[in-house]
């Protein structure tokens, strides 16, 4: 009896891997089969709550995991890419998204599991077309869930004639808030709230003594559902540590959201069976169990949302009382990345998303940065020296941040082909941002030299130097405008100006050769002159290498 025992437990826990394992893996090709139109979602997310509802469930739908939606969120919110009442509503709708676990399951395709799982291993190990292969790896994955859930289905059978379960699944049935206790501590333990759903309703649709009737029946299995989905919170409060205040209010918001639904329900078990039953398939409790636990946990995602949605703002001031403000978060963020989240490197669509703003945070310190390198030498200011040393020690911490996050996503092992040359991509403009900040600490060292030999250029000298940095400061924002927004047309009018600037340093060198000849400059100045202007030629050589990758490597638009 021991060993058979020992076997069952080792025989749920291998059915319970085996379902994980392929809902992660059915995750990471749906990802990648849906490539870039999941960035699409990030376009949905500044509309009204009604849309961050449909846009959280579509990306839970996707990512198969409502805890995976809402840690996306979080750092999301931590970054300052999104508010709080977007980050609330997109929850609300990862709550029922992630419903679409429990309804697939709910189908009987026991009789088409191998088959499925054949197809799918040929598409996945044997198409040459990257699509293909993702579409394959999603329907092995598949096939994977529900080989996890039928030998669950099959080692359990012996479970429920145990007379301490039988025992024990009697007193869930009376004692609600036992059923959510236990809901509750079996998603701590294994952290998928979809994964504890299997579970229920591979026993729910085991019978009981009678054969006929289920042994823990719709009314047990009700308080173990509202379990799994305060269980699930704490997931997304883990994720919190060491995140911003917004990001905590989020977990919270989450929380409550949850914990209200359950304190709510409770008290309607009869009610709500009453109502599932009404709305499910008709026939032996045992046979449509597992569908009326489905229903009962969308409907219950779906009320909860309904009644949450016209107080979302409310929401937001409870959270807010709940977590003040802390003053001291915006304080340091030059040396810090604010955008990069590794929590989300599973997610390779938003984390690439997340490194683009980065570096174009990185790269809106270049303007200010060659506004002090100009002042500097035009006007000799020393404190303008010292300020540009510092911007380019920060842009130098923030650009190796940068590369390490993008390494890491490289590492993760789970980028498509295209995803892998955008991340390449992104390593070279992390590499020409940074080579964009020496060239303007170069500038501020020529201004120390300046300063310290009482060189005194002309008047007409310092105003082309004036009108160059101008130029090119203005080639810099277009720049980070055609980064940020992925445009094509933007990067082509970079390229444009790069070919201007190029003539201009030309121009210029011309322009110093005939004041030497009139007298006007000496020649000691020369050089600091003609690398003044080349530097600042090398910052367009650099805006021009962004502005290409911007339509080849890292092109969010086309995807190939």
């Amino acid at each position: 009896m021991g060993n058979e025992t020992v076997q069952m437990v080792f025989g749920l826990l291998g059915g319970l891997a085996i379902f994980i394992y392929g809902m992660n893996l059915m995750s990471e090709g749906l990802q990648k089969a849906a490539g870039e139109k999941m960035r699409s979602i990030l376009s949905l997310l500044t509309r009204n709550p009604f849309v961050g509802v449909l846009a959280g469930a579509l990306t839970t739908a996707v990512l198969q995991s409502s805890s995976a939606t809402t840690v996306m969120v979080i750092g999301f919110v931590s970054a300052g890419l999104m508010n709080l009442p977007q980050a609330i509503s997109i929850i609300l709708g990862a709550n029922i998204g992630t419903t679409m676990t429990a309804q697939i399951i709910a189908f009987k395709i026991d009789d088409y599991i191998w088959p499925i799982i054949f197809i799918g291993f040929l598409m996945f190990f044997a198409a040459k077309k990257e699509k293909i292969k993702y579409v394959g790896q999603t329907i092995f994955a598949f096939g994977l869930l529900f080989l996890g859930i039928m030998y669950m289905g099959s080692v359990m059978k012996p479970l429920v004639a145990l007379p301490f379960f039988e025992s024990m699944m009697l007193y869930v049935r009376n004692i609600p808030a036992l059923g959510v206790l236990l809901g509750t501590i079996m998603t701590l333990v294994v952290q998928s709230s979809s994964a504890v759903i299997a579970v229920l309703q591979n026993l729910a649709a085991q019978s009981g003594p009678d054969g006929v009737q289920s042994i823990v029946g719709l009314q047990g299995a009700l308080p173990i559902l509202f379990g799994s989905n305060i269980g699930t919170t704490i997931t997304a409060i883990l994720a919190t540590i060491g995140g911003s205040t917004n990001a905590k209010r989020t977990a919270i918001a989450h929380t409550i959201f949850n914990i209200s639904g359950t304190v709510l329900f409770i008290w309607f078990v009869p009610q709500i069976s009453a109502i599932v039953q009404m709305v499910s398939p008709s026939g032996p409790e045992v046979q449509v169990i597992a569908r009326q636990i489905a229903n009962a946990h969308t409907f219950f995602n779906i009320v909860c949302t309904l009644i949450w949605l016209p107080f979302v703002g409310m929401l937001v001031k409870l959270v807010t009382k709940l977590i003040p403000s802390n003053e001291v978060e915006i304080e340091g963020k030059e040396l810090h990345p604010i955008y990069l989240d590794y929590k989300i490197l599973d997610q390779p669509v938003f984390a690439l998303h997340l490194a683009t703003r980065e570096l174009s945070r990185i790269a809106e310190m270049i303007v200010p940065m060659m506004d002090r390198a100009e002042r500097s030498f035009v006007e000799e200011d020393e404190a303008a020296i010292e300020k540009v040393m510092e911007m380019e020690n920060n842009i130098d911490i923030l650009q190796d941040a940068s590369v390490k996050y993008l390494s890491s996503l490289f590492s993760n092992g789970e980028l498509t082909e295209h995803q892998a040359t955008q991340v390449a991509g992104l390593m070279h403009v992390a590499s020409d941002i940074e080579h964009m900040g020496d060239q303007c600490q170069n500038i501020a060292l020529f201004a120390r030299d300046k300063i310290k030999h009482e060189y005194k250029f002309s008047k007409e000298a310092l105003d082309e130097i004036r009108g160059a940095f101008e130029q090119v400061k203005e080639m810099v924002s277009l720049t980070i405008r055609a980064l940020n927004e992925g445009s094509e047309d933007l990067a082509q009018n970079v390229i444009r100006q790069e070919d201007e600037i190029d003539r201009l340093e030309v121009r210029l060198r011309k322009h110093h050769m005939n004041r030497l000849e009139q007298g006007k400059c000496s020649p000691e100045f020369t050089v600091i002159y003609t690398d003044i202007i080349h530097n600042l030629e090398k910052i367009s050589d650099y805006c021009k290498n962004v502005a290409e990758a911007v339509m080849k490597d890292i092109n969010f638009v086309h995807e190939s």
